[in-house]
C-alpha cells in the first residue's frame, strides 16, 4: 500500500510541477510569453467575517485582469501564484458587500480581508458575475449541498426547533423512513453510511428524543456541508455521503451573547474575544424542559418522570502569528429517560478536537488534528429480582495530518494521512442485586485500528475543463484480546455448529483488510452559464452499525469488520447537468447517479442482536443497487428565495445462499440464509418519488414568511402472507420482506419571523418564530402492524395505522442577541 501511494503522490506532485513549470509568463515590455517559473509570486492570506472575525468557508479572491481566483478552505485560507504585476482583487462571500482592492505583486504578498455583512435589502440583489462561491457552474464538485445557519433558523420546525437534519432531508436525494425516525438516508444508502463530523470528530447519534431534533445547536454551527456522491479524497470510512459540519470560532472583536426561549427547549451562546483579534471562545448550551413541567404535576405516575436533553458546545480560537493557528473545540450532548423511578436510558455523545494549522510557506498549508469521539447508552432496570444495569460504548482516536499545496492558480494538491483507534464495548450486563434472577455478563471488547493515506488534485485545464482526480488507500486492522468462532462449513452458522474456537491476545491481529479508493471528477463548462459534470468513487466501510429495526435506536450497537465480517464497498458514479439563469439568481441542475454496494450486513428473519456473543450467526452477507435521478431548481438571491426538488430513485438489497456459504445446504438451509427467495427486494428506505418545496418570502424589513412541503412514496413494508395456527393461538407468517408500502407521505409546514427593527444605539436585539408543522394534520403512516382479534368463534386479522403526529403542532421562540 506505501509503494502504491507513494506512485500516486509522484503523479500528482509530478504533474502540478509540470504544470507550474510550463506556465507560460509573460517578458516585460515584450508582449511576449516565455517559460519562466522563478517569476511566479503568490497571493495568499484569510477572508474573514469584519463584525466578528470569524474566518468564512468558500469565500472568493478573484483576479480580474486573469479572470481567475481561488477559494478559501475550510479555514478561510486562499492561495494564488501567478505572474509579478499589478492587479485588481474582488473578494466576495454570498451575503456580504464584496470589497476591491489593488495590489502590486513584485513579491509574495499576504493579505487578509474582512468582509462586511450586506444590509437588508427588499429590492432584487444584483449579483456579480464573478461571484464563483455562489456559483456552481464554475465548480469541479457535484453531489454537494451547502445550508447556511439564515436558511435553517428561518425553515419552519417542528416545535420551533432549528434542526440541521430536518433541513438536509429536504434536499433531493435525502431522505429518513419516517416521522420522528433518528438519522437520514442518502442515495439508497442506510443511515450509518453517513460520516457525520463536528469540527472533523465523528458522531455516532445525530438525533436526541428517538430522532424528533437534531444534537446540532444551530447557534453554535458556523457551516454544514453535505457530500451526496463525488467524495474528495480526504473523506473515507463510509458509503453515502459526508455531513461536514463546522463550530463557530467565537467573536474576536467584542463580548456578545445570543439565545432564544421555546416550547421545548432554550439556549444560550457566549462568546467573546480573549484577546482581541488573537483569541476568542465561544461557549453554547441548550436544555430542553420537559421533565421541569412535569414535576408541576400533581399526578405521581406524571411528576415522577423525567425525560430531557442537553448539548453543550465549547471552541478555544488563538492566533498566535503569523504562520501558525491552534484549536481546541468540545461538545457534549445527552438524552436522559426516566419514566418513573423502575427504569431508566441514557445515551449521548462525547467529542473533543485539537488542531493546529500551520504555513510552511505561502503554498503549503497544513493543519494537524487529535480527535477524540465516545458514544455510549445506558439501560437500567431498578428491580430486586429482575433488574440489571446494561452499557456499551464506541470509542475513536485520531491522529491527521493534512496538507494543501497551491503550486499554480491551475492546480490544488491536497494530501495526508490519518490513523483511527477504536475501542467497542459492545455490551457489559451487570446485576444492581445478589437476590438478580440474572447472571452478569459482558460481551468481549474489540479494537481495531484503522489507517489511511490520500492525495488528490483539482486542475484546471484551459478556460473549459477542470478535473479533480485522487487516490485513497485504507487499511483495518481487527485486533484481540477476545475469542473468534469456528464454524462447521458444512452448514450455515448458528450457536449449535460452532466446531472451535481461536484465543486471541490483546493487541494481536486477528483479520486484515485494506484496499484502494480512486475519486475522480470532472466539469466541462460549456458557457458561462451552464456546465456538464461527471463524478466516480469508491468508497470502504470497515464499522457497521448492526439494527434489524427500520430506524435505528440508541440501543444498537456498532461492530467493526473481523473474522466473519468483511468491509462493505461501494462504487457511485454520477452525470449532472447545471445552468445559471437571470444573471445567476436562478440555479436549476439534473443529476442521475448509479450505486453499487458490496458485502453489506442483512439479518435472518427473527434475529437476536444484542447481548449475543455468536451475533454473526445471525448476520447475512448482501449486495446492493441503487439508482436515480435528481432535479433541483433554486433561488437565492430577492425577496423570494427557496429551491424545488424532486427526486426518481429506487434502493434494493440482494442476499443469496450463495453469498453465505452455501456448500450444497439443504433446502431450509438456503432458505434460512437468503432474503426473498435471493432475489432484490426494496431496502427500507427504498422511496420512488420525494417532491419538496422550500421557499421564504421578506415581506417587510421585520417580518418574512416560510414554508416546507413534502411529498414522497410510502416506505417498503413487510405484511404477513399467511397464517398459522398452533394450539388455538394464531402466528401471522412473513415470507416476502418489504413487498408492501405504507401509504404516500405528504406534510405541509408554515413559519413566520418577526424581527425587532434595528436601533444602532441598543446592543439587545430581539424576534419572534412562530411555526406550524404539519399545517393539514395529515396523519402519515409510520408503521402497519397486525393484531388478532376475535370474530365469533374464530379469529381475524386486522390492520392498524400508526402515526407519530396526526394533528398540526404549533411552535413559538423568543430569540435574541446582546
Amino acid at each position: 500500500m506505501k509503494q502504491v501511494m507513494l506512485l500516486i503522490m509522484a503523479l500528482l506532485f509530478g504533474g502540478a510541477a509540470f504544470a507550474q513549470g510550463t506556465a507560460p509568463q509573460e517578458t516585460p515590455g515584450t508582449g511576449t510569453r516565455v517559460a519562466n517559473p522563478a517569476k511566479k509570486v503568490t497571493l495568499s492570506g484569510y477572508i474573514k467575517d469584519a463584525r466578528s472575525g470569524e474566518v468564512l468557508i468558500g469565500a472568493t479572491a478573484f483576479i480580474q485582469e486573469l479572470e481567475n481566483g481561488a477559494v478559501t478552505n475550510v479555514y478561510g485560507f486562499y492561495s494564488l501564484s501567478v505572474e509579478p504585476g499589478t492587479y485588481t482583487v474582488i473578494y466576495s462571500y454570498v451575503g456580504f458587500q464584496n470589497q476591491t482592492r489593488t495590489v502590486d505583486l513584485t513579491a509574495d504578498l499576504t493579505v487578509n480581508m474582512e468582509l462586511r455583512e450586506q444590509e437588508t435589502q427588499l429590492d432584487e440583489v444584483v449579483v456579480s458575475a464573478e461571484r464563483l462561491e455562489n456559483n456552481r457552474v464554475e465548480q469541479v464538485e457535484m453531489s454537494t449541498a451547502k445550508l447556511s445557519m439564515q436558511q435553517v433558523k428561518k425553515m419552519p420546525q417542528l416545535m420551533g426547533e432549528n434542526d440541521i437534519i430536518r433541513s438536509i432531508q429536504l434536499l433531493p436525494g435525502v431522505s429518513s423512513v419516517g416521522e420522528g425516525a433518528s438519522g437520514f438516508n442518502v442515495r439508497g444508502g442506510s443511515i450509518d453510511q453517513n460520516l457525520i463530523l463536528l469540527d472533523e470528530a465523528p458522531v455516532y447519534s445525530s438525533s436526541h428524543l428517538f430522532g424528533f431534533f437534531s444534537v446540532f445547536n444551530a447557534d453554535a454551527i458556523k457551516d454544514v456541508k453535505l457530500y451526496k456522491g463525488g467524495i474528495p479524497a480526504p473523506y473515507g470510512g463510509r458509503l453515502s455521503s459526508v455531513l461536514d459540519v463546522r463550530q463557530r470560532e467565537g467573536n474576536m472583536k467584542q463580548f456578545e451573547g445570543s439565545g432564544g426561549i421555546g416550547i421545548i427547549s432554550s439556549r444560550l451562546t457566549l462568546e467573546g474575544p480573549l484577546k482581541r483579534d488573537k483569541a476568542s471562545f465561544i461557549v453554547s448550551g441548550r436544555r430542553s424542559y420537559g421533565d421541569l413541567f412535569l414535576k408541576l404535576s400533581n399526578d405521581p405516575d406524571l411528576n415522577n418522570n423525567t425525560v430531557y436533553f442537553y448539548d453543550l458546545n465549547a471552541k478555544v480560537n488563538w492566533i498566535m502569528n503569523d504562520k501558525n493557528r491552534f484549536y481546541v473545540a468540545g461538545y457534549l450532548g445527552s438524552d436522559v429517560l426516566k419514566p418513573g423511578p423502575d427504569f431508566s436510558m441514557r445515551w449521548g455523545n462525547k467529542t473533543g478536537t485539537l488542531r493546529w494549522n500551520h504555513l510552511f510557506n505561502q503554498k503549503l498549508f497544513s493543519n494537524f488534528t487529535a480527535v477524540y469521539s465516545d458514544y455510549e447508552y445506558n439501560f437500567r432496570i431498578n428491580n430486586e429480582a429482575l433488574g440489571f444495569d446494561w452499557t456499551s460504548n464506541i470509542i475513536n482516536y485520531n491522529l491527521k495530518a493534512d496538507f494543501i499545496w497551491y503550486p499554480t492558480p491551475s492546480n490544488t494538491v491536497e494530501f495526508g494521512t490519518s490513523t483511527i483507534y477504536y475501542t467497542f464495548k459492545p455490551g457489559d450486563f451487570q446485576t444492581i442485586s445478589e437476590a438478580s434472577a440474572f447472571t452478569p455478563f459482558q460481551l468481549d471488547d474489540q479494537y481495531a485500528v484503522e489507517p489511511a493515506v490520500y492525495a488528490s488534485n483539482e486542475q484546471k485545464i484551459g478556460n473549459r475543463l477542470t478535473l479533480q482526480y485522487g487516490l485513497r488507500a485504507s487499511a483495518f486492522y481487527r485486533l484481540g484480546e477476545g475469542t473468534a468462532y469456528i464454524y462447521d462449513p458444512n452448514h450455515p452458522k448458528s450457536a449449535e455448529t460452532i466446531i472451535d474456537t481461536v484465543q486471541y491476545g490483546r493487541g494481536e491481529v486477528m483479520s486484515k483488510f485494506w484496499g484502494l479508493e480512486p475519486r475522480f471528477s470532472a466539469n466541462y463548462k460549456l458557457n458561462d452559464q451552464s456546465s456538464l459534470k461527471l463524478s466516480y468513487n469508491r468508497m470502504r466501510q470497515n464499522i457497521h452499525l448492526i439494527s434489524n429495526t427500520t430506524a435505528a435506536t440508541p440501543l444498537d450497537v456498532w461492530s467493526p469488520a473481523g473474522p466473519h465480517i468483511n468491509p462493505a464497498l461501494a462504487d457511485q458514479i454520477a452525470a449532472g447537468y447545471v445552468r445559471n439563469f437571470d444573471e445567476n439568481r436562478y440555479e436549476f441542475s439534473v443529476e442521475t447517479y448509479y450505486k453499487y454496494f458490496q458485502d453489506l450486513v442483512d439479518y435472518r428473519d427473527g434475529a437476536e442482536l444484542l447481548l449475543n456473543r455468536t451475533l454473526e450467526a445471525d448476520l447475512l452477507r448482501g449486495d446492493g443497487r441503487a439508482y436515480g435521478v435528481e432535479l433541483l431548481l433554486r433561488k437565492q438571491e430577492g425577496r423570494l428565495t427557496g429551491w424545488i426538488g424532486y427526486t426518481l430513485s429506487r434502493s434494493e438489497r440482494l442476499v443469496t445462499a450463495a453469498m453465505n456459504g452455501d456448500r450444497g445446504f439443504t433446502p431450509q438451509e438456503k432458505k434460512e440464509i437468503s432474503i426473498n427467495n435471493g432475489t432484490y427486494y426494496p431496502s427500507n428506505w427504498d422511496k420512488t418519488h420525494d417532491v419538496t418545496v422550500v421557499a421564504a418570502y421578506q415581506l417587510s424589513e421585520n417580518w418574512s414568511i416560510n414554508s416546507n412541503f413534502s411529498f414522497m412514496t410510502g416506505r417498503p413494508i413487510t405484511f404477513p402472507n399467511g397464517r398459522a395456527e398452533w394450539e388455538g393461538v394464531v402466528f401471522p407468517v412473513y415470507d416476502n420482506r418489504n413487498g408492501a408500502r405504507t401509504p404516500v407521505y405528504h406534510r405541509l409546514d408554515f413559519g413566520a419571523t418577526w424581527e425587532r427593527p434595528n436601533d444602532e444605539n441598543k446592543r439587545f436585539h430581539s424576534s419572534w418564530t412562530f411555526s406550524l408543522y404539519n399545517v393539514y394534520a395529515r396523519r402519515n403512516p409510520y408503521s402497519i402492524y397486525f393484531q388478532q382479534v376475535p370474530d365469533g368463534d374464530a379469529f381475524q386479522t386486522q390492520a392498524y395505522r400508526l402515526s407519530i403526529f396526526g394533528s398540526v403542532i404549533p411552535g413559538i421562540t423568543w430569540n435574541f442577541n446582546f
